[in-house]
């Protein structure tokens, strides 16, 4: 994509599980332009956090490359590259409580990214963590209280406020709101969006719950089994979702239309990553599953424009 200011290529991760393999991400590609957001959804074990997390090198890539602001920061003399760019990049964990250390007061926890990456006066540093409180909806007074001493809600924006210390130009939000009650989600989902529209943020968002995804994202990739079997427009996959998984996950959408018919639930699980079954990883939970779906793996390919399905019979 052109003016992409975070590109996937072809992501391969794999992990040691004993004598065996286990493959969570598999062959990942995407591009994420300055100001846009792509949402990341599947379900649970899916891949969405591992792969954002490569995309932040949080854990080393096994083959594939990230680029990031120009810069290749897989293969050779990438750790040299990452380090150059890390600080236009942040991330947003999904619990807010876990991320945040319990022993440091507020004030410190904002601004300990700044105290890492050093050139920030004493002066500065107050004035930068009163911005920032400010700027995600917090009393000044907040500053001097620990977590424990917040809501949930109030936490994330905490989160918040530290990824935004260092003035970064991407984030991922892995999974931001999935631990806040609805009316909280509508408020931090509202809150990522004001800041994309005033800083020109891109994110990757990560999410199980369609509809917060589609509130966030200008275009959107499903993730099922370590791959990608959906990529499309937000208008274009709600309107004519390709994919048998994507169908699924939007049928059980809850909508306000009672007489809607409300189709079963998907059945079944994730395939296992150590035991990955021939063909379209699918297949065994697919309606319309035929028998070249159990021997040949589908490929994602255009379908349409900027519209991209992995599977035989779309």
């Amino acid at each position: 994509m052109s003016g992409a200011i975070v590109s996937a290529q072809g992501l391969v991760k794999e992990f040691a599980a004993g004598n065996q393999v286990l493959r969570a991400v598999d062959g990942v590609t995407f591009d994420i332009a300055a100001g846009e957001t792509l949402g990341l959804v599947g379900e649970s074990g899916s891949g969405k956090s591992t792969t954002g997390r490569l995309l932040v090198g949080l854990v080393p890539v096994t083959s594939g490359a990230v680029r990031l602001f120009g810069e290749t920061v897989t293969g050779p003399g990438g750790a040299a590259r990452l380090a150059r760019v890390r600080h236009r990049m942040q991330f947003v964990f999904q619990d807010p409580q876990g991320s945040l250390n319990p022993r440091m007061r507020v004030r410190d926890a904002i601004a300990e990214p700044l105290d890492i990456k050093g050139g920030v006066s004493r002066a500065e540093r107050g004035e930068r963590v009163a911005e920032l409180l400010d700027r995600v909806g917090l009393p000044q007074a907040s500053a001097d209280r620990y977590p424990h001493e917040f809501s949930g809600g109030q936490r994330q924006r905490i989160g918040i406020a530290r990824a935004l210390a260092l003035r970064p130009e991407f984030i991922v939000c892995d999974e931001p709101v999935s631990a806040l009650d609805v009316s909280m989600q509508a408020q931090i989902v509202n809150l990522l969006l004001d800041l994309q529209e005033r800083f020109g943020l891109g994110y990757l968002f990560i999410a199980h719950d369609l509809a917060v995804v589609r509130s966030m994202s200008r275009n959107i990739a499903v993730m099922y089994a370590g791959t990608i079997v959906e990529m499309a427009s937000r208008e274009a996959l709600y309107a004519a979702p390709q994919h048998p998984y994507t169908q699924a996950l939007l049928d059980v959408v809850p909508r306000p239309d009672p007489d809607r018919i409300r189709r079963p639930a998907l059945a079944g699980e994730v395939p296992s990553m150590m035991n990955r079954p021939a063909g379209c990883p699918f297949a065994a939970r697919c309606p319309r599953v035929q028998s070249l779906c159990r021997s040949e793996t589908p490929l994602l390919r255009g379908i349409a424009p900027q519209h991209q399905a992995a599977c035989h019979f779309v």
